[in-house]
């Protein structure tokens, strides 16, 4: 099997001062998809910023698409996040511009200064997850399905090794979350790994995948029955 894109092992996981998780083991390989669950103060958004940088990894080994966290520099932190893709609950799209304008605004902070390159890999995201038709629209006359579709698209924009997902349906009606969920699962079957976390029970019995239970301060992994 490859190299893991994400491996703990043993692992502690703070909140600032607070040991939120302790002794993690967990591994994600390319093409994988596993859900993220357990109890609001659990820990699983602590993890999830651990993953991209926003918090730093103490002790044990944190290994993120080939980025040892533990030894990870302030200023390798950019180059991280061009290898992962990170989908919020709450889209955190710019309202001020098109969706044209965000997806550029992306690719000119991660160092895209081709325009045509640029234009060509907005095209590309926009297809992937059936939004052509709304490149030059706002956000806000956007759905909620839409602006998270928005958000996912987003996210591939510099093919990442990993899609991030901190409760992506959240804030969904129950068909928009199964369209949104349809496209997360066709993104991990097209190579990429996917860490999803969720309170949505239905929607994983709906679609069965290995399971890391944030639970009595650590995590437990299953596969879902």
């Amino acid at each position: 099997m490859s190299e893991p894109i994400i491996e703990l092992k043993n692992a502690s996981i703070f909140q600032r001062e607070n040991l939120v998780l302790s002794n993690v083991n967990l591994t994600l390989h390319k093409g994988e998809f596993i859900y993220l669950i357990g109890r609001t103060g659990s820990g699983k958004s602590s993890l999830l910023k651990t993953l991209y940088g926003e918090l730093p990894a103490r002790d044990g080994i944190v290994r993120v698409a080939g980025y040892d966290l533990i030894k990870l520099r302030r200023k390798d932190i950019p180059y991280l996040r061009r290898k992962i893709g990170i989908v919020f609950q709450d889209f955190q799209l710019l309202f001020d511009r098109s969706v044209e304008k965000n997806l550029e605004f992306v690719l000119g902070a991660t160092g895209w200064k081709n325009k045509a390159e640029i234009s060509k890999r907005i095209d590309d995201v926009l297809m992937m997850v059936g939004l052509s038709d709304k490149r030059k629209v706002m956000p806000h006359r956007l759905s909620g399905g839409e602006q998270q579709g928005i958000a996912i698209a987003r996210a591939l924009l510099n093919d990442p090794d990993v899609i991030l997902a901190d409760e992506p349906t959240g804030n969904l009606d129950p068909d928009t979350t199964l369209e949104v969920m349809k496209l997360l699962r066709r993104i991990s079957e097209n190579g990429q790994a996917v860490l999803m976390a969720t309170h949505n029970y239905t929607l994983m019995q709906k679609y069965p995948s290995r399971i890391a239970n944030c639970k009595n301060g650590t995590i437990i992994c299953s596969e879902m029955e």
